[in-house]
């Protein structure tokens, strides 16, 4: 995303400069209205480092795709800021503060520069919105609406709770994940010391022996001396194949193919699509609990879904909304809920509870992906168990029938 440095005025009337990352000047634009700053001027940003201050900055994390806070760090900061705020403690001294016993270099970085910016008079939602990295739009606006309503301490508690629920999701996918990524490991493992080491002695003996091998003793050879003969360049194939598939995913067309993908595999795609729904639903009825429109509503909530396909289908029900339909027509043509939900949609619509029976829709999820979790494992054993068989059929296939061969050979003899 290109950067724009924006010039623009706040609720107060006072100037308000800054620079925000985005795809265009339109997005800047809805950023800062959100914010309650009303753009001046917006224009791309032309400087560029150079290469070698570009080299200095590259951070390894990041390269290799991991998080820049975790979502741990971002709920204790969450919890902490709640505490002090409701205890009346100043805005700024608890940045501060929490800057100074950050454990995190990272988080402890973004918050010296965001005290120094309440420093300087910007807002906290402001000053939070120069780290998108960190904190997403959603936590932004929640934090906007709290300044605005004099309920900071409400937005910060409402976003420990989404956060927490957010994580204990996460890891309980990761746990049901784990068997199954085990076996697989262990069998690209034993794949590799088999063509190695195993399958070249056979190789040799069959060779000296000078017998008629088959065809699948064929194909284990010829992996084998694949892997021997080669692996300098399977292992530079393989790099260049990595970042250049992180690379291809960061574009706007890579990432929405592999986020419609997620959602469409056997077994775990579903489970991945309900997750992202209950993610929806809950955080839904956090920002219209908070007073936000339903429009502005779904615009944050389609960037907290963090997946594109599913924001260009929330963006779409925005888009009906604005057309005049209701927010049941529109969640009905979005294809993305069930007959059940949709009706909880319409008696929310016709209580005007749409907020409550929106966080019944995502703990309805929350439990269907439980159900999904707790048999994952029962569903992933027998393609795992007919993997292995596999394995187990090719090398037997490849090994023993050649020796049966030579053994007859020899009694026939």
């Amino acid at each position: 995303m290109a950067a724009f440095n924006y010039v623009g005025r706040s609720v107060s009337g006072s100037q308000v400069k800054g620079t925000i990352e985005a795809a265009n000047a339109n997005a800047v634009a809805e950023q800062l209205s959100r914010q309650g700053i009303i753009p001046i001027s917006i224009n791309e940003s032309k400087g560029k480092p150079s290469g070698a201050t570009d080299l200095a900055n590259i951070d390894i994390g990041e390269l290799l795709g991991f998080a820049v806070i975790t979502l741990d760090e971002i709920i204790v900061f969450c919890r902490q800021m709640y505490a002090l705020v409701r205890s009346g403690v100043p805005i700024l001294r608890a940045i501060n503060g929490m800057a100074e016993s950050s454990t995190s270099p990272k988080l402890r970085a973004a918050l010296t520069d965001i005290a120094s910016q309440l420093e300087g008079g910007y807002a906290l939602s402001t000053a939070l919105n120069k780290h998108p990295k960190i904190f997403s739009p959603l936590f932004i606006s929640l934090v906007h609406v709290g300044e605005n309503t004099g309920q900071l301490d409400g937005s910060f508690i409402k976003l420990a709770s989404y956060f927490e629920r957010e994580l204990d999701t996460r890891k309980r996918i990761k746990a049901a994940l784990r068997y199954p990524s085990f076996v697989l490991g262990a069998i690209v493992i034993a794949m590799v010391i088999l063509n190695i080491f195993v399958i070249p002695t056979f190789a040799n003996m069959f060779a000296k022996l000078g017998a008629d091998l088959p065809i699948t003793t064929k194909l284990l050879i010829a992996s084998s001396n694949l892997f021997l003969n080669y692996w300098p360049h399977m292992l530079v194939a393989s790099v260049f194949a990595f970042f250049g598939l992180r690379h291809y995913l960061k574009t706007d067309r890579g990432l929405y193919l592999w986020d419609r993908l997620k959602t469409k595999l056997p077994i775990v795609g579903s489970i991945i699509e309900r997750s992202i729904l209950s993610r929806f639903s809950h955080s839904f009825s956090i920002v219209l609990k908070a007073g936000v429109p339903l429009t502005t509503g779904l615009t944050l909530v389609s960037d907290a879904v963090d997946n594109t396909y599913m924001r260009d289908k929330i963006l779409a029900m925005r888009g009906g909304i604005e057309s005049g339909d209701s927010l049941l027509r529109s969640a009905n043509a979005s294809k993305l809920f069930t007959p059940l939900v949709l009706q909880m949609v319409a008696v929310g619509e016709e209580t005007g509870r749409v907020d409550e029976l929106l966080e019944e829709v995502g703990d309805y999820y929350e439990r269907e992906v439980d159900y999904e979790l707790s048999t994952l494992t029962a569903r992933i054993e027998p393609i795992m168990i007919a993997i292995v068989a596999g394995m187990v059929l090719v090398l037997a296939l490849g090994i023993f029938t050649p020796m049966w061969d030579m053994m007859s050979a020899f009694k026939g003899k």
